[in-house]
């Protein structure tokens, strides 16, 4: 099978449908185009994500299975549980996103680069200014030290990366969020692909399909007025 080029200039091209998608590597269902803010959230609802490496041409990933979290599944630890008890994080949002998307592109312990281009960063800070991408936060002590970014469309939020430099960080600010979505009338949230540590939070696997059809439903639809207001 033969991957579609994307045209550069125009963002508002269509997408192969997923089962162009290939088996091997998981997913992979285009290349080129744009990171134009139309591009990248046509691509979202679709259930459709760029990811690709520095000095790659910019790659578009469907993989089967999806991994997702139902907020009302999410596991909370009794470690953690004992940390958000004691509220050992200011939990913040949308108050340093630049700073987290810079976080998320650091390199991390045993890996010499990121995915996370310069680019990609120039993308997601053009959505966030248009109010499609927050972050999450945990401080302590007045100093950034864990959180997230992603995208929030209709009752969906697509979560992009995450860091932390204080253990438990990064979950702290991962379970504020859910409770968060929660009150807000989110329904899904898409992790993208698979990883223990977001297994360990409830995350779980379901088929491409289910996840395209659940898009459907849950994009068009909004969240409460109050979602991501101060």
């Amino acid at each position: 099978m033969r991957l579609t080029v994307l045209d550069a200039l125009n963002p508002h091209q269509a997408f192969p449908t997923l089962d162009k998608a290939l088996d091997e590597p998981n997913g992979l269902i285009a290349v080129g185009g744009c990171l134009a803010p139309q591009r990248i959230l046509n691509a979202y609802r679709h259930g459709i994500f760029p990811w690709f490496n520095p000095g790659e041409p910019i790659l578009w990933w469907s993989p089967d299975p999806r991994l997702v979290l139902f907020p009302e599944r999410l596991k909370v630890s009794r470690s953690l549980r004992k940390t958000l008890r004691q509220q050992v994080f200011e939990i913040r949002y949308d108050s340093a996103f630049e700073q987290v998307v810079a976080a998320c592109a650091a390199p991390r312990p045993k890996q010499s680069g990121t995915w996370i281009t310069q680019d990609m960063k120039q993308a997601y800070l053009q959505l966030h200014r248009l109010g499609y991408a927050h972050s999450v936060e945990a401080w302590q002590d007045r100093q950034l030290v864990g959180g997230l970014y992603g995208i929030g469309m209709g009752r969906v939020f697509f979560g992009e990366s995450m860091f932390q430099r204080k253990t438990d960080a990064s979950k702290a600010a991962f379970a504020h969020l859910v409770q968060q979505l929660t009150l807000w009338g989110y329904q899904l949230i898409d992790c993208q692909v698979s990883s223990e540590h977001l297994f360990s939070l409830g995350a779980e696997e379901i088929p491409r399909h289910a996840f395209a059809k659940l898009l459907e439903r849950l994009c068009p639809s909004q969240p409460e007025p109050t979602a991501w207001r101060p």
